[in-house]
């Protein structure tokens, strides 16, 4: 937990930084400045903001931080991938894995503790939700997080469902984005989903970040029996809602897909992935699915992943597969989970 009692500024937005300066005298345009220091120039101390006055600093510094929690454990991975357990708000932990590359550094980022989803395959599912990450907990672990000079790209791809807490993440990226911020691309940020009725619209119609949905069945009823959540927003409805959208180069939209063996890997299953998704201008991530304890779930053969990829890309829908990354560390996909310690 956060011993700092403190007020963090982290998080805050442009008006929510002026009604600071008015806490404490100072002039509107004081906002700006620590809005540039925060996010711009990554400040880690109200000290560090040397524009201001050291009298207008101190008075700052007694009521509030920058709020930055530094990560509480490090797990490496033999491939080079890292998972933090950065401390939240309210109390909890939750998981983040940079995944580092060539010429890439890519985040994945939590938004809840836990998750209410209820996927059958995944271990943050297993946790349960233990509540909503605010739009701080979501920054702390992009700001606070060691690497942050090397990132290229951010998912929201962690524990929790985004587009279930939709206002911090809608805050978290608008905060990201900001013309005097860090000022980052959507291009350079994925919102990820389950397919959630009320955040998805919301999301669709307020942000330009890119949006990766976790498919994983074409069926309903096949999807129903893995993943609870078909139940409320079932593909059914939410694939029609994404074709009639645009998706130039501008934003993109992609399907996350666990490859299951025996269970979603059939002929039958590409076929009706064609037939869903072949009109839309979009991806398949096919993802081999990473055995956790206690399930009856097995992946699937690589000769199979290869051989849905083909037929997949052949009739007209663009497919990778996604190389594995973190497993050993448990940080791979579907494997984060934060009961009392690090998995």
């Amino acid at each position: 937990m956060n011993k700092d009692k403190r007020t963090s500024m982290l998080g805050m937005s442009m008006q929510e930084l002026r009604e600071v300066s008015a806490s404490v005298s100072l002039p509107a345009f004081a906002a700006g400045q620590m809005f540039r220091w925060i996010y711009q120039k990554h400040a880690a101390e109200v000290q560090n903001m040397t524009d201001i006055s050291q009298k207008a600093r101190t008075l700052l510094a007694e009521r509030y931080s920058v709020g930055l929690m530094p990560p509480a454990e490090t797990r490496r991975s033999v491939d080079g991938t890292v998972k933090y357990l950065f401390p939240t708000l309210s109390g909890h932990t939750v998981e983040s894995v940079f995944i580092p590359e060539k010429e890439r550094g890519t985040l994945c980022v939590s938004t809840q503790v836990g998750c209410r989803m209820g996927c059958k395959f995944c271990m943050t599912g297993r946790q349960g939700f233990q509540g909503n990450l605010t739009a701080t907990d979501i920054l702390n672990q992009i700001y606070a997080l060691p690497e942050r000079d090397m990132l290229t790209n951010i998912v929201f791809m962690g524990q929790g469902e985004p587009l279930d807490n939709i206002d911090a993440v809608l805050k978290a990226t608008e905060l990201l984005m900001h013309k005097d911020g860090w000022a980052w691309s959507p291009k350079r940020i994925t919102v990820s989903t389950v397919g959630v009725r009320r955040g998805l619209a919301r999301f669709l119609d307020e942000s330009p970040c890119h949006l990766a949905v976790s498919l994983h069945n074409p069926f309903a009823g096949e999807r129903l029996e893995m993943m609870p959540a078909e139940n409320a927003f079932s593909l059914t409805e939410f694939i029609p809602m994404l074709a009639q959208r645009d998706w130039s180069h501008q934003r993109r939209v992609s399907f996350e897909y666990i490859v299951f063996g025996g269970l979603n890997d059939t002929p039958a299953h590409a076929r009706e992935l064609v037939r869903l998704l072949g009109s839309m201008e979009c991806r398949i991530n096919l993802i081999r699915f990473h055995e956790i304890p206690d399930s009856h779930f097995r992946g699937a053969l690589d000769a199979t992943m290869t051989r849905m990829r083909d037929y997949l890309t052949e009739h007209g829908v663009t497919t990778t597969i996604r190389a594995s990354r973190g497993q050993d560390i448990w940080a791979a996909c579907g494997m984060l989970n934060t009961g009392n310690k690090m998995a």
